[in-house]
């Protein structure tokens, strides 16, 4: 049902927490033609979805120099292949300002899905990270996600226990994930990496604490992500039924990637009316 392209690899954000660019190297873009020859590939084999993917998408064709970015290789890829559903891997909160909306949101096979890697909802943990934004940057991208694909859902990666990070700097995160209203979060207690600058830094936070911020944030992501879910209850959602669950349903995925069950066929994409939710998954039946 889903098919990986890889489009990008290597970065040179020097996160003062990642590894990746020393390991990697710089940045590495495939070609447009390779990527719509694949594509078409992935199309004849009978794949229904495609998940762009590598190290920072976002950077595609930096290495290039002919003005093209990540933008015009989406726009060419859902051209390429309109049947097939496009999903993007982590996107940078810069990556998407008024041209990358106004140009992307045409696509009907574009999925409504966008993840944006926040990592923190401090500023002050941000400029520790060395990330080339701050939150109210972040919250730009979202609001112009939500104005272009409206009932898009954004999700995140987030990062608790950062070197330093303090109570404060952690409930400014929970406030801030509130206030963005995200619809999934992927949280990760920080792990020490040698090599990198945060490895070296002062004020590493105990196990215990990490793991117990984690725990804190995972339980308000839920609560996001299952009300996130509930707004959809009552509409009618494209879905991509993948396999076989327990009671005779099938499992599959909207395009905003919230999980369906319903009485259907793996290997389908068609429209789900979504009836009720349980936690996080919604159930549905089959039609307008």
């Amino acid at each position: 049902t889903r098919a990986l392209l890889k489009v990008q690899d290597g970065c040179v954000n020097f996160c003062t927490y990642c590894i990746i660019p020393y390991a990697r190297g710089p940045v590495r873009s495939l070609p447009l033609d390779q990527a719509l020859e694949q594509v078409r590939n992935i199309v004849r084999l009978g794949y229904r979805e495609l998940v762009v993917t590598g190290i920072e998408i976002s950077s595609w064709g930096a290495d290039f120099r002919d003005g093209r970015t990540l933008k015009d290789l989406l726009a060419a890829l859902c051209r390429a292949a309109p049947d097939l559903r496009i999903r993007l891997g982590s996107l940078e909160p810069r990556t998407v300002d008024e041209a990358f909306c106004r140009t992307l949101s045409g696509y009907v096979n574009l999925c409504p899905q966008f993840h944006l890697s926040l990592q923190s909802g401090s500023d002050s943990v941000l400029r520790r990270m060395n990330r080339k934004y701050d939150c109210a940057r972040y919250l730009q991208s979202v609001e112009l996600l939500r104005a272009y694909f409206p009932g898009c859902a954004v999700t995140t990666d987030l990062i608790v226990g950062f070197p330093g990070e303090t109570e404060a700097e952690f409930r400014e995160t929970l406030e801030f994930v509130e206030r963005a209203k995200l619809a999934r979060i992927h949280v990760f207690p920080y792990s020490r990496r040698k090599g990198t600058l945060a490895d070296q830094m002062e004020g590493q936070v105990e196990e215990a604490v990490k793991h117990d911020r984690a725990r804190v944030l995972i339980e308000v992501g839920n609560r996001l992500e299952e009300n996130y879910v509930q707004g959809l209850i009552g509409t009618t959602q494209p879905v991509l039924f993948e396999r076989t669950v327990e009671g005779g349903l099938c499992e599959g995925y909207t395009g905003q990637y919230v999980r369906v069950r319903a009485r259907a066929t793996p290997g389908i994409l068609v429209p789900v009316c979504l009836k009720r939710a349980e936690g996080t998954v919604a159930y549905g039946e089959i039609g307008n």
